[in-house]
């Protein structure tokens, strides 16, 4: 057998997270990208992938309203808090803010101009802001209730402002005169949704009375109501050059003048209607909303929202679930109108309990979170695929396998107590199985053969069920059959496990063993005992006869098969351990806990070997590609993170830095040899070599022209290169012998960045806070030090090593300096003679002198 290259570094590549929690939400003016309130912060979102391209953070407060100018160069948003706040997409940066309102912002409209920004609150008031000067323009009142929704008339020379409220009316306003000029009143429930034409001279507004009225805005009357069946939430007028409106005209000739638009509501459908008559030109057939059988459900879980995306891109539709639908118009094969769903981006995945990779390629990934439905990602696009609706409570497990005439399976496990059989191609059920009393909290597949699957209950039983009268044309699910059942454990049944050749399962459970059966008939074999919590997660070695099992006592076991004895036993993970699965032919694997680490395992050293942080909760799933071995995490943080090994590239990388080092490090030894000290000290910084860069600082402060040279040197450094030069200074400024260098090139940098530089650089108070007790150590070190010297010459004085000046002849003190001189002699000592300010010895040789009982005797 070939030698297995052992896995050292895992990268998260992708990460899906959540990035819409409900609530308003703006399509940019090119479709490009989409600012969604994401609980106090807005995220702005790829429309593409659904990545997530920056984050505005707000004040703590939820955010309630959201609108983009014309241009997509500002963005304005308001919360709870009412503080209304501008904006600057390209920095991110808020430009200013005010408050006005006494209740919530419910929403947002900016003039096409770009110069006006209108707010509808929930006290009733409608007011009109100058965006440059924060200033209120207009201050409109009337309305009794929440003003849910405002828009400027589309045309700018027409100075209109409309606000729909939940007191059941529609009011005009004129900008100019500042008045009130209609009140539109119709409706019987809130108004919703209102649009104009494209002409400008019709109004819709749409209702939760399940009506969408259309007014006349040259008198302001009622041309006509549309019963619709249901609560309406949007309506959008149709544009006459777009997709949508080509479509239609081809299928329905009729008055040109008439106009197309479309309505969504609680029922989660797209309706498309004609003025001309209100026909209804298009109804869909189902719903592509996730929605349930029961009818509350149903409510709760319709479109919310719905807009006409730019450049004729299509439509976008927002559900309940925040859900992002996005649809194109197509023909049929009998030349008929059909909206085709192009992709639906996931805001909120809920709680992420399990998770499959899908398909031969591994291209999908089937998730299951804390709802009714199973979401299966593309990949490539982050985009989820499509939807398996049926199961009527959560979701809590799943497994996949590809048979081998290429049919892919996915099997659901579900608080229902029923399990479901699912064909990937199809989107479809083809099988349920019931039978169970309790929960199903674990289901796997046969590994070799694919005609089988077991699942395990709270109700504390393992069920085979069978696939062999499976058929392979299904359009209706077929009841599943049962091949074995026995009663497995003692409390429930979290996870299932078969073996590579289909010859045993193992089981774990809160009972805290794992059991071994042997297959077909569930016989019983071994069983593990050992752990002190309850078992998570069970594996079998691809190659060996063991196997591995998780914990809630946060450790991991290996078992023999054989005996049921505890191989080995990892311990690293803080909290309980949630699942493990073989990595590298079983001679790694990967764990994931409640601690939120995933953790990366070599089995012969017993050496975690790497542990990565990248979830912010209970990490509940975790997959591992067959083909790839590529990674999948989620947990309860609703984020799904991607792994691809990156050892090889990490090799890679290594090399080619070590090899860029060296070839620096030359460059620099060239340096110092040519005494470009300015090239030497940019190498240095960049090969992150702070005893060379000390080095280089030393001669150049040893030269005769230090100050200069040093400042030239420092003048082409980066900010970040400025803040690793303080990082530098302030850990040679510790040490007494390196201290001057340290000063003088620190007395350098400030001298050259002003002091509003330096306040701006990042952990600039934490270096500071490190460089002064140290200059102050140093200060007051070389104070004493010039101290001393004063003390050094008085005692060089008085130990008559400094000579004295000869004595006058006249004898006669003139001088009061001279005063000090005859105390001098009258000790006996010379004083020196100055000439030209210097000390200088006197002809005659010094006499010694010894003291006598108090009188002085000089010997000749």
């Amino acid at each position: 057998m070939a030698s297995v290259t052992l896995k050292k570094n895992y990268r998260c590549v992708q990460s899906l997270q959540q990035f819409y929690s409900g609530g308003p939400y703006t399509v940019s003016s090119d479709g490009l990208f989409i600012a969604c309130a994401c609980n106090d912060t807005v995220t702005i979102v790829d429309s593409s992938n659904a990545s997530i391209k920056s984050t505005i953070e707000g004040d703590s407060e939820t955010v309630t309203a959201i609108a983009l100018s014309p241009d997509d160069k500002f963005l304005f948003t308001a919360s709870h808090s009412r503080q209304i706040r501008v904006w600057d997409l390209s920095s991110l940066k808020c430009l200013r803010s005010w408050k006005g309102h006494q209740g919530p912002v419910m929403g947002m409209a900016c003039h096409a101009s770009g110069g006006l920004l209108a707010t509808a609150g929930a006290d009733g008031k409608v007011l009109v802001w100058d965006v440059d000067g924060g200033f209120c323009t207009h201050f409109f009142k009337g309305h009794k209730g929440v003003v849910t929704s405002v828009i400027f008339h589309p045309d700018p020379t027409r100075l209109l402002l409309f606000s729909g409220c939940d007191d059941t009316t529609v009011r005009v306003w004129d900008l100019t005169s500042k008045k009130c000029v209609a009140t539109l009143e119709r409706h019987r429930s809130t108004v919703s949704s209102i649009a104009i034409t494209e002409d400008g001279w019709t109004l819709l507004s749409g209702g939760r009375d399940q009506v969408i009225n259309l007014w006349n805005l040259h008198d302001y009357s009622c041309t006509m109501s549309i019963p619709t069946n249901e609560a309406i939430e949007s309506v959008c007028v149709i544009g006459t050059t777009t997709s949508f409106a080509l479509c239609l005209q081809s299928n329905k000739a009729g008055d040109k003048s008439a106009f197309q638009f479309l309505a969504v509501g609680e029922h989660g459908i797209v309706q498309i209607w004609n003025s001309h008559g209100a026909v209804c030109l298009f109804q869909q057939a189902s719903s592509d909303v996730t929605v349930s059988k029961d009818g509350e459900e149903e409510a709760k879980r319709g479109f919310t929202s719905a807009v006409m995306l730019p450049s004729g891109q299509g439509l976008l539709c927002v559900t309940a679930d925040q859900e992002f639908l996005f649809y194109s118009p197509i023909q049929s094969q009998e030349g008929r109108f059909q909206l085709n769903l192009n992709k639906r981006l996931v805001g909120y995945n809920e709680e992420i309990v399990d998770m499959k990779f899908l398909g031969v390629e591994e291209q999908f990934l089937a998730v299951a979170t804390s709802v009714e439905q199973v979401r299966v990602y593309d990949l490539g696009s982050m985009s989820c695929s499509y939807v398996l609706a049926g199961h009527t409570d959560i979701v809590l497990c799943l497994d996949t396998c590809t048979t081998s005439s290429g049919r892919t399976l996915i099997v659901t496990g579900s608080k229902d107590n029923t399990v479901r059989l699912w064909d990937s191609n199809s989107r479809c059920c083809i099988g349920i199985g019931r039978g169970h009393m309790g929960g199903i909290g674990a289901v796997a597949f046969a590994k070799k053969l694919h005609n089988f699957f077991v699942s395990g209950s709270s109700d504390l039983t393992l069920k085979l069920w069978s696939l062999d009268d499976l058929p392979d044309d299904a359009n209706d699910a077929f009841i599943l059959k049962t091949k074995a059942v026995t009663a497995a454990h003692d409390k429930d049944i979290n996870a299932l496990a078969v073996a590579p050749n289909d010859s045993l399962i193992c089981s774990g459970s809160q009972d805290r063993t794992a059991r071994i059966w042997k297959l077909p008939d569930l016989t019983p074999g071994v069983v593990l005992r050992g752990h002190k919590r309850g078992i998570w997660s069970v594996e079998f070695s691809p190659v060996d006869q063991c196997v591995i099992t998780a914990s809630g006592d946060k450790t991991i076991k290996i078992w023999a098969i054989s005996d049921g004895s505890c191989l080995k036993t990892f311990e690293g993970h803080t909290s309980s351990v949630f699942k493990v699965q073989f990595l590298t032919r079983g001679a790694q694997f990967v764990s994931c806990g409640a601690d939120g680490l995933l953790k990366l395992w070599t089995v012969k050293t017993n050496e975690c070997v790497a542990t990565y942080d990248q979830h912010e909760d209970k990490v509940w799933a975790l997959t591992v590609g067959k083909k790839t071995e590529m990674l999948a995490t989620g947990g309860s943080d609703a984020v799904i993170n991607l792994w691809h090994d990156s050892t090889a590239a990490d090799k890679e990388d290594a090399f080619r830095k070590e090899e860029e080092s060296v070839l620096k490090g030359q460059e620099l030894e060239n340096a110092v040899v040519d005494a470009n000290y300015t090239k030497a000290i940019h190498l240095a910084f960049e090969l992150r070599r702070p005893h060379k860069l000390f080095e280089l600082f030393g001669a150049l402060c040893r030269s005769e022209d230090a100050k200069s040279q040093v400042k030239t040197a420092l003048g082409v450094l980066s900010m970040e290169e400025y803040r690793l030069l303080f990082e530098y200074i302030r850990e040679w400024n510790t040490k007494p012998k390196l201290c001057h260098i340290a000063q003088f090139v620190l007395f350098q940098v400030f001298s050259i960045l002003p002091p509003t530089e330096i306040v701006e650089m990042k952990g600039v108070g934490e270096l500071l806070e490190g460089l002064i007790p140290y200059c102050q150590r140093h200060y007051s070190r070389i104070d004493r030090l010039e101290r001393s010297t004063f003390l050094f010459d008085y005692t060089l004085n008085g130990m008559s090593i400094v000579e004295p000046e000869p004595e006058p002849e006249t004898g006669v003190v003139d001088d009061p300096k001279d005063e000090s001189l005859m105390e001098i002699v009258g000790q006996g000592q010379e004083p020196a003679v100055e000439e030209d300010g210097l000390k200088k010895r006197p002809s005659k040789k010094r006499k010694s002198l010894k003291s006598n009982g108090g009188n002085k005797k000089i010997k000749a």
